[in-house]
Parts: structure tokens; sequence; C-alpha cells
């Protein structure tokens, strides 16, 4: 794939909005970013780029934010991550890309619905939901790279202390972005024409709005940002359903 001067620019404006946001929050760049970009380019190729960039800014990420790490909260997750995983790849290869559309769209909308009606601190989650999180967080991270929401509402379930909350997040969300890295690249996605190209153009975009989303970390209430994020993905989920249906 070969993207017109305009359709990069616009891309680099969407990916810079996102990162911001991950730089913030440590979520949300991905499931904030896909489906502005699947209306650019092919979806498995913006899944591709993404998962790149992710991976990229994911270790600048946690190189700052490593402090707080809860290792025995993520290895509650990791087998039923893993799992989901080889399952949402399977769907990814599959799959016709108007399904797909559909499928992220419905999640995309689901979860912006989620944001905007729940009230205060998502908190007392039980270990056990680590299983159904963890496997449909692993499919919906190989199908989109979108699964990190879920691990944000098991991590603000078990978690209470702020730094640990914003590191582990981080942290599970880097270890799914390197796993689906060696799978993708067992799949031949990472071989796409032009992939590797577009990622090293928006790089510069991701990294600027990750290190202006972290210094903005302390100054800007996230809340505020996190909810404004719904409303954007509501819109988008609607978007995609009707490109989906084909009107």
């Amino acid at each position: 794939m070969t993207a017109s001067a305009d359709v990069l620019l616009v891309a680099a404006l969407v990916v810079f909005a996102a990162y911001a946001v991950y730089g913030l929050t440590g979520f949300g760049s991905t499931v904030l970013a896909l489906p502005m970009l699947a209306y650019l380019m092919p979806l498995k190729f913006a899944v591709t780029l993404l998962l790149l960039l992710d991976l990229a800014m994911g270790i600048a990420f946690n190189a700052r934010a490593r402090r707080g790490i809860r290792l025995d909260e993520l290895a509650w997750l990791v087998p039923f991550m893993l799992a989901g995983m080889a399952g949402g790849l399977t769907l990814l290869i599959t799959l016709p890309e108007r399904n797909l559309i559909a499928v992220l769209g419905s999640f995309v909308l689901a979860y912006a619905l989620w944001g905007l009606m729940r009230r205060g601190a998502f908190r007392g989650l039980s270990r056990a939901w680590c299983a159904p999180i963890g496997f449909f967080g692993g499919a919906f991270s190989a199908l989109f790279g979108t699964g990190g929401v879920l691990f944000v509402v098991y991590t603000s379930g078990r978690l209470r202390d702020a730094v640990e909350l914003r590191a582990t997040t981080a942290a599970t969300i880097l270890f799914s972005v390197a796993v689906r890295s060696v799978l993708f690249l067992a799949a031949g996605l990472l071989a796409q024409e032009g992939l590797w190209v577009h990622a090293l153009a928006l790089a510069p975009a991701a990294l600027a709005g990750l290190l202006i989303g972290a210094r903005l970390h302390a100054k800007v209430r996230a809340v505020v940002v996190i909810r404004a994020m719904y409303v954007l993905l509501a819109l988008a989920g609607v978007s995609l359903l009707f490109r989906a249906a084909g009107t």
C-alpha cells in the first residue's frame, strides 16, 4: 500500500492525538486511532501499522513508568490472554474486512457507551475475572489491538494505587503487543507492502504525542480527556457500523 501525502498527514494527526491520550492515561491509543485509520487504509494494514507503533511507544512509555508494576496481577492474566490471542489472530486472517469492521464498530460503540454510563471508580473486581477478561482482551488485542481497554477494566478493579494502576496497565498492554508481534510475524502480516515505510513516517507523530501526553499527566485531569474520548468513540463506532452495512 502507498498512501498519498494528504492521507499521511491526516493519519499523523490521528496518531498524534491517540498517543497523547496514551501518554496521559497509559491506554487508549489503538482504540482511539484504529476507527479513524480504518477510513484511510485497509483494516488489516492499519491494525498491523498500529502494532508497530504500539511496540515502539510502549517500550518508551514503560521505560518511564516501570516503577509500580504488579507482576502478580499480570501473571494471572497471561495464560488466558495467550489463548484469546490465538483465536483472535485466526479471525483476523480469515474473516472478510466488512465483517471485521462490523465487529470493530460494535466493540468500540459498546465500550464507549459503557464508559459514558458508568459512574465513579470501578473497584473490588474478583480475581476470577482474569479468565474472561484475559481471554477476550487477548482476542481483541489480536483482532484490532483494542484489548487494552479490557485490561484496564481488570487492573482498575484490582489496584487502588494510581502509580501501580498506570504502570501495571501499561506493562500488560506492552506484553500483549510483544506477543502479537511474534504472532503477526509468523502469520506474514509484518510483510505487507509499504508497512514499515508508513510506520517510520508516523513514528515522529506518535512519539511527539506520547511525550506531550506524559508532560500533561500532572496538569490535566485524565478523566476529562477519557470522557471526551468516549464521545468520539461512540461516534466512530456508529459510523463504522453504517460503513459495514454498506450505507
